[in-house]
Formats: structure tokens, sequence, C-alpha cells
């Protein structure tokens, strides 16, 4: 387990891309390891694992987990009433034209299916998706974002940026051609270029403003970015 912050109340794990945050029964997740994690390091049959939030498959990076359920249900309602900050960083094909800029659309997660559309503000589901995003570096054809999220909507990131004509690298539900990392026979878990680099909440116990900046996997090298998301220098 990857665990880049712990203390009595919480922790932050780095998920790798192409493991569920939580699932049914039977089904392999972070939450699944992370009871087994906590079982062996302490010996108890059933300890408590908080989930307040999740990240999608492919993506990885910051998962902010509860120790107890107070601090679980703190931390819901940080994140009901926005008061988590989340950071994240894609790389995509092509370049915003404008280097900082915000993302307004209208949104609703497909019932049906594990993909989501751009709908017109009337629509029944429709949900607001806001984004703001700073352009931090661009290598040939491709452009490393900055992305910080005013909304938390189902494959937000993906679907504004690719709606804009910049897919996410490895992201072929949202138009990517381009591979990403170890390619898995289900396109489900193929790793995909978008990555939770920090996230802020207020800690449960003391109030106090907590940052936790997690580092960019190694694959990220392939594709020329990782030497300007050495950790701090982006976020600090």
């Amino acid at each position: 387990m990857d665990v880049i912050w712990e203390d009595n109340y919480a922790l932050v794990v780095n998920k790798p891309n192409g493991l569920l945050t939580t699932a049914a029964r039977g089904v392999e997740s972070l939450e699944i390891q992370l009871l087994e994690f906590f079982k062996q390091r302490s010996g108890e049959e059933s300890p408590y694992v908080g989930m307040p939030h999740r990240i999608d498959r492919p993506v990885s990076g910051a998962v902010l987990i509860g120790k107890t359920r107070a601090a679980t249900k703190q931390f819901c309602a940080q994140f009901q009433s926005r008061k988590i900050e989340k950071t994240y960083v894609a790389i995509v094909s092509g370049t915003p034209t404008e280097p900082t800029g915000t993302w307004r659309d209208w949104m609703r997660k497909i019932s049906d299916r594990a993909e989501a559309e751009i709908v017109d503000a009337e629509h029944p589901e429709a949900k607001q998706a806001i984004l703001n995003y700073e352009l931090v570096a661009s290598v040939g054809d491709l452009s490393c974002l900055r992305i910080g999220l005013e909304t938390g909507r189902t494959h937000q990131i993906r679907l504004q940026a690719a709606h804009r004509g910049f897919p996410i690298v490895g992201d072929s539900l949202y138009g990517s051609q381009i591979d990403f990392g170890p390619q898995s026979t289900e396109p489900r878990k193929r790793p995909i270029a978008l990555h939770a680099r920090q996230i802020v909440f207020r800690h449960p116990k003391t109030g106090k403003a907590t940052s936790v900046l997690v580092d960019v996997p190694e694959v990220w090298r392939t594709l020329g970015f990782h030497e300007v998301l050495k950790e701090g220098e982006l976020c600090g």
C-alpha cells in the first residue's frame, strides 16, 4: 500500500491506475486492499475503512481515507460543501489557445453505460461541471494541464477536455488515439494520463488545512513531462 500521509484519524494513499476505488463484494478494489492492509498491520479482524470519495478506475493519485467513522463523516460533509480542494494534472493531445481558463458545461452520467456526455442545461439530468485549468508545459503535440475542480462530476475532466478537442492521453473512451502505460486486454483497466496530484482538506480533529501532494507515476517519463512534475514544482 502506497501510503503518502497518515495520522490517527485519516490517511492519503496513492491509488494506482486500473484499480477501482470501491466495488461490489468479490471485486478487487482499493477498499478491499486497505482492509487487508489494516488487518495485517493491526491484527484486527474487521478494521474500519472510510471511503468518503472516489477517483476513476484508470486515474492514479490521491485518495483520502477516514480511519474513524467521525472523521469519515466530516470528510463527506467537506466534499459535499466543496471545501476540499482537489488538483489534478493531465496530459492531453493538443494545446489550449489560452494558457489559463475556466471550462463550464452541463453534463450527465449515462445511466446504462460507464460514460458521461455533454447536454443542454435544460436536460432533466443535467448537472453543471466547472473546472479551472493552467497550461504547465507542451511537448510536441501534447500538453500538460494543471486542473482544479469546482465540481466533482463523473468523468468530468475527461469529458470536458475531450469536448474541446483535448482528449486525455490513453483515454480511448473519450477519443484518445494514443496508448499510455501497460495495455490490458480489458479496456476499463487501461491507464490514462490523469493523476490526482494534490488534496487539501480540513483535519477532522484540529480543523487545520492539511495539504498532501502525490508524485506522478513513473510512466509519465515516457511522454516527457516527468521532470516538470517533480514534487513541489507544480503545486507547491
